[in-house]
């Protein structure tokens, strides 16, 4: 199977001034992108009954998901959702290329975000580029620092956020407001934001490029049936400019305005063909298709198409590695999907106390003494129940146990006989908690007669 070539020269050295445009593409990626920030940023406030609606609580050593409590020990549960979540992306990669990078990705999305504000501080993009040419002037100086100024508010803010999705972010708040925050939280929250600040605001396109593993092994899964962003060389070329026009006996339909580079946020010129740094935001095709419009031509000579299209074939939605990758997405998210209705409720551990296997009392009864832990990863069970599955054994001790998330620790209780079979004999506790139940068995000693 044919595997597309990737160039990876094309991006420039320099600072790249993106030029911000409108169109059914950049539509698209804030109709993506802004419900997830939306989600991103409110998720971590929301509370039902007090209890978050989603937390991975390091404290509680929980996980709260939309009403659904999770204990550690269900975490590779998380582990199957990135597995399945990697499974999907390989499919749309083969599928339709790096759209997840252009349209979803929080590296492009933040980038976005950055771009936007230095567009609204300092100006368009050429008047930026013009700028940066000249002499500093103090007014230049101050719309700088107001742009640093709102690039360091984001990113705090982005910090915050994120933490507030381990601890707890009204607490954090409080802390902070009192000066209060513990130095390992002052230090993850610097790191949090400088990332941040840094990933979206200095380096932006040379992470997709040499820190994104994602653009290099893409050539793998694409083949020449994936629609990915395509120059249409043949009705392009060759290219004339508008001034070239009168002059040119032949010409395709570029007329080389560049506009497609100046819309890029990768600064690359989509003319040279498929590149590594691509990450099909549609930027240049709406770019194109505006020039297009204004050219009374038709559209698409930017367009996602798949190399079979370009070259006259025809195109293959139905092929075997396409339906490999959908039929190992489906497993996964079925498989997560089946592991859900099987978390943890109830999680208990009964254990023999060392020292002497059995004690007998002034009253002849006959005892063993036991330790015993639990926790329940169900938000409504506040206290567990714990009995014995035979009436000829008595619990003494606390048989009601309150508990309290994060607040696990070892009981002691004794079990006792009046009429103990000689030896061992097997007794099985049970354990209720709401509607949780479990039920382990223990070795009783008593003397032998």
């Amino acid at each position: 199977m044919q595997k597309i070539p990737l160039k990876d020269t094309s991006v420039s050295d320099g600072k790249i001034y993106v030029r911000l445009i409108k169109g059914r593409f950049q539509t698209l990626r804030r109709l993506i992108s802004w419900p997830m920030l939306t989600a991103f940023f409110l998720l971590c406030w929301l509370r039902i009954d007090d209890v978050p609606v989603l937390m991975f609580s390091f404290s509680t050593h929980r996980i709260l998901l939309f009403g659904l409590e999770l204990s550690w020990y269900d975490f590779q549960l998380l582990g199957g959702l990135l597995i399945a979540g990697a499974t999907l992306m390989f499919f749309l990669s083969m599928l339709a290329g790096r759209v997840w990078c252009g349209f979803a990705c929080p590296q492009s999305v933040w980038t976005w975000i950055f771009i936007r504000i230095e567009d609204v501080v300092e100006g368009k993009a050429n008047r930026r580029a013009k700028q940066d040419k000249q002499p500093i002037k103090q007014a230049h100086v101050y719309r700088r620092l107001l742009k640093h100024a709102l690039w360091l508010i984001v990113s705090v803010w982005t910090a915050l956020t994120f933490t507030g999705y381990f601890v707890d972010l009204y607490s954090l708040l409080s802390q902070i407001i009192h000066f209060e925050l513990p130095i390992y939280l002052v230090g993850w929250l610097m790191t949090v934001s400088a990332f941040t600040y840094l990933n979206a605001g200095i380096v932006r396109e040379k992470i997709c490029l040499h820190a994104c593993p994602y653009s290099r092994f893409q050539s793998v899964m694409l083949d020449q049936h994936s629609k990915v962003v395509s120059y249409d060389v043949a009705r392009g070329e060759p290219r004339v400019s508008k001034r070239q026009l009168p002059q040119a006996s032949r010409q395709g339909d570029c007329v080389d305005c560049t506009l497609c580079v100046q819309v890029c946020p990768v600064g690359i010129d989509i003319r040279q063909g498929l590149q590594a740094p691509c990450i099909n935001c549609g930027a240049c095709i709406d770019a194109c298709d505006s020039v297009m419009k204004k050219l009374s031509k038709p559209l698409g000579l930017v367009r996602f198409a798949s190399e079979s299209e370009l070259e006259g074939q025809r195109y293959q939605l139905l092929r075997p590695r396409l339906i490999g990758y959908f039929s190992v997405m489906s497993i996964a998210f079925a498989t997560v999907a089946y592991g859900f209705t099987q978390t943890t409720d109830l999680l208990v551990e009964f254990n023999r106390e060392r020292g002497a296997m059995y004690s007998i009392m002034g009253n002849g009864d006959v005892c063993n003494f036991y330790k015993v832990k639990a926790e329940a990863f169900n938000i409504e069970a506040k206290t567990m129940q714990m009995r014995v599955g035979t009436s000829a054994y008595r619990i003494y001790g606390d048989s009601d146990i309150a508990l309290k998330p994060g607040d696990a620790y070892w009981r002691s209780v004794r079990l006792c006989t009046n009429a103990p079979a000689a030896g061992k004999t097997s007794v099985e506790m049970v354990f209720t908690a709401g509607d949780a139940s479990l039920k382990k068995t223990t070795t009783f000693f008593a003397p032998r007669h």
